[in-house]
């Protein structure tokens, strides 16, 4: 193995058998902190010019200036970084002689007391020392500058592929994509608080399941050995939700994981986090509502997360709302419902919608829809009453059977979340899900099944309800300004090395 390595790796490897041949061992089991390295600069007050505060502080090297019988390094934490100082007289013969091993990237715990050195640094007088963990694989640190008093690092780590398969590394050099992802996980935190006191329910539904549905998409399929019978990872959690619904939790959501087999691009990976809920004795204009507020509460923690220079979009309620049909209408110059299939087509090939040929009526008007209207919205739009056709589950729109009483949100040319008026007669639902079987028979890989077991919920009875699906990966890409959804989600799918 060792004839595999390259010269710096084969260098930490012989700084690895000194440390380990002087007695210090370089991969330890325990370290106490008592403060993260923001903190500590904090402590020790401007002006101030004796011995500080003694801390404990444990992180990655990424400096270190050594000047014979002392060195200067800086340590970063999940908080920041702090200079810290070393003296051969301060820590003695044996363990100054110790730090000639170290190498940028090894994790080391300090401890001693803090001082401002003459151009200002708060910095740690080392007094104590201990190897953490040995790095025996160069991070890629690159330059680093200070611009309008923020630290910018510029690394050698600028393959956006290998950044995504080796996030560890992205994390450990870039400060930035940190803080990206404390972001997400601080929306997320605001989602729940704005759902718990509305006194929504968070519960846990099965990611695999006997029978697949809730949504249009190709599933993926596995097998347990033990019951001999074929499941599938969950393309949505809806069914199941509703299934609550009509047990008696009149609110209740679950964010999770949801599973699509279909192709992977900058808005879709084949594994994403899903968002959503469902409310008893609601439609779909109470879940506009609900979807306004909580997107707004979502960019203000990622607004206040980032800090002030992140240009997070300003959101006001109420937002835009458009008709499916009559912007559909407008975009082809005629009426979609009544327009003749070949002529869906031309239209189609001249919008640039792939493979034409072999799509269904409503699938066409479906494609045409992405194309002509949906992918030119870039203010938080409401489109509203989709055709039958395209809602399975949802109930019929008031005053007009043709479409549905439900919405999408898109801004920036994006979906961001999906909503019904949700179907609760189970007649009309076994209808639909019947004419979804013979499309899935025809070839529609995507249409749904007859769920046999949700329909016999059904007929026991589901209030009116409201329910929405929301893409957490998706709206952080909005709320960011991000354009590619590997750069959202921490470890995305990627073809083998």
């Amino acid at each position: 193995m060792t004839d595999d390595l390259n010269f710096v790796q084969k260098a930490r490897r012989e700084k690895l058998d000194a440390l380990a041949a002087s007695g210090t061992p370089p991969f330890a089991y325990r370290f106490d902190c008592s403060h993260h390295a923001a903190d500590a600069v904090a402590l020790y007050p401007e002006g101030e010019e004796r011995d500080g505060e003694i801390v404990r502080l444990a992180g990655r090297l990424v400096s270190w200036r050594s000047a014979g019988k002392t060195a200067f390094a800086h340590l970063t934490d999940s908080s920041g970084r702090i200079q810290l100082y070393f003296r051969r007289d301060v820590l003695g013969e044996d363990v100054f002689a110790m730090t000639k091993h170290f190498d940028l990237g090894d994790v080391i715990g300090i401890e001693g007391p803090l001082f401002r050195t003459r151009t200002g640094e708060v910095t740690v007088r080392v007094t104590r020392v201990e190897m953490l963990a040995k790095s025996l694989r160069p991070l890629p640190f690159g330059k680093e500058e200070v611009v309008d008093g923020k630290l910018i690092r510029h690394s050698d780590l600028v393959d956006t592929e290998q950044r995504s398969r080796q996030r560890y590394v992205d994390l450990a050099v870039h400060p930035e994509v940190r803080e990206l992802f404390r972001s997400r996980s601080r929306m997320i935190t605001a989602i729940r608080a704005y759902l718990d006191g509305l006194e929504y329910l968070e519960v846990e539904t099965p990611t695999l399941q006997p029978q697949y549905g809730g949504a249009y998409a190709r599933p993926f399929l596995t097998h347990h050995n033990t019951l001999d019978m074929p499941l599938y990872l969950r393309i949505a959690d809806e069914l199941y939700l509703k299934r609550l619904i009509v047990g008696g939790f009149d609110r209740v959501y679950e964010i999770g994981h949801d599973f699509r087999n279909e192709g992977i691009d900058r808005t879709h990976n084949p594994e994403f986090t899903m968002l959503e809920f469902y409310e008893a004795y609601a439609d779909y204009f109470v879940m506009m509502e609900r979807v306004e507020q909580l997107i707004v509460r979502a960019a203000s923690a990622v607004r206040e997360s980032l800090g002030g220079e992140a240009k997070v979009p300003e959101l006001t309620p109420p937002f835009r709302r458009m008709e499916w049909l009559p912007s559909l209408n407008a975009a082809l110059g005629g009426d979609a419902f009544e327009m003749a299939d070949e002529s869906l087509r031309n239209a189609a090939r001249r919008a640039g919608v792939a493979q034409v040929e072999s799509l269904s009526r409503v699938k066409l008007l479906d494609e045409l829809f992405q194309a002509l209207v949906e992918s030119r919205i870039e203010e938080p739009t409401f489109v509203v009453d989709y055709p039958v056709e395209l809602s399975p589950l949802a109930k019929p729109k008031r005053g007009d059977a043709r479409l549905t009483e439900r919405f999408e949100l898109f801004a920036s040319g994006r979906e961001l979340a999906n909503a019904f008026s949700e179907l609760n007669d189970p007649i009309d639902q076994r209808r639909r899900l019947e004419a979804q079987a013979r499309l899935r028979a025809s070839g529609d890989e995507e249409a749904v099944e007859v769920d046999e077991d949700y329909l016999r919920a059904l007929e026991y009875g589901l209030p009116p309800t409201g329910g929405v699906g929301i893409g957490i990966d998706r709206l952080f890409m909005y709320l960011t300004n991000v354009s590619n959804i590997r750069d959202v989600i921490l470890f995305p799918t990627l073809r083998p090395e």
